[in-house]
């Protein structure tokens, strides 16, 4: 049996030999077997695109929807079933282009959901066109003389959004990726989870050496300092910090379970009055 399908099964994946989404798949397995988390209390959502497959290869409930509105059918399945666990999973290009509206609404809703984005710095499904992510400059097959647009820092955007949880990762550093996934999860409210990882087939600049001489854990970090996470989030390039950049505690205007359930299925005789007002 190939190693590929001692840990995916025996059937064929969409995604090119060496893709940095075979050890996120792998890592994210292992963070829900490490919690506890069975796959009848899991959902998956994602929108289109290489990353937007991962729910195709777990054996839980999951939802594919369409390019960048991954955010909304996740916070409405969390909303509609308060008990399960909801992750919102695909690539950079479908959560922060297509979806970037749904991305700072989510932030705004604070829903407990955990949104993983696996960040190639480039459009790899649609064959290697720049991404928001792509650095300025960067020649890629659609901008033969270079992106012309300024970077989208997803991470400083969601810390001067208030999110209550916000990290990067590589999956290059599987333990320290598990740990952030963990701690993602783990977090009451919305998480996000920004995953670097390389496109072998169309993103020939940041490779794994790339990343790997430049990625480095933060040290002695207290991620409920803002300014401090901030600046973390606004430092890539020679140096990439990765890790929890910034956590907020004791604030989520999300309710608990059994009060979101209560929330989601409100009494009828109060619905039949507000129909009713419209008539």
């Amino acid at each position: 049996m190939k190693e590929s399908e001692k840990i995916f099964g025996a059937f064929e994946t969409a995604w090119c030999p060496g893709c940095g989404n075979f050890p996120l798949l792998e890592c994210l397995k292992e963070t829900l077997v490490a919690l506890g988390i069975t796959p009848e209390s899991l959902c998956v959502v994602s929108g289109i695109g290489q990353a937007a497959k991962t729910p195709h290869y777990l054996r839980c409930n999951a939802f594919n929807g369409l390019h960048g509105r991954s955010l909304p059918a996740a916070q409405g399945i969390k909303l509609a079933n308060p008990f399960l666990t909801v992750i919102a999973e695909s690539g950079d290009g479908c959560h922060y282009g297509e979806g970037g509206n749904h991305f700072l609404a989510a932030i705004r809703r604070d829903i407990d959901i955990t949104m993983i984005v696996h960040n190639n710095q480039i459009y790899g499904l649609t064959k290697g066109q720049a991404s928001p992510t792509t650095k300025k400059g960067q020649i890629t097959k659609a901008q033969p003389r270079g992106n012309p647009m300024e970077t989208f820092n997803p991470l400083a955007v969601a810390i001067t959004m208030g999110a209550g949880f916000v990290a990067r990762g590589f999956v290059g550093e599987a333990n320290g990726l598990k740990e952030i996934l963990e701690a993602a999860i783990l977090h009451k409210g919305f998480s996000l989870v920004d995953v670097l990882q390389p496109c072998v087939s169309f993103n020939k600049i940041n490779t794994y050496r790339w990343y790997k001489e430049r990625c480095q854990p933060t040290k002695n970090h207290d991620p409920s300092d803002f300014r401090a996470a901030l600046d973390l989030a606004l430092t890539f390039g020679d140096e990439i910090p990765l890790g929890v950049l910034r956590k907020r505690d004791g604030f989520s205007p999300y309710p608990g379970p059994e009060k979101a359930l209560a929330l989601c299925r409100p009494d009828p005789d109060y619905l039949k009055k507000v129909l009713e007002g419209y008539l």
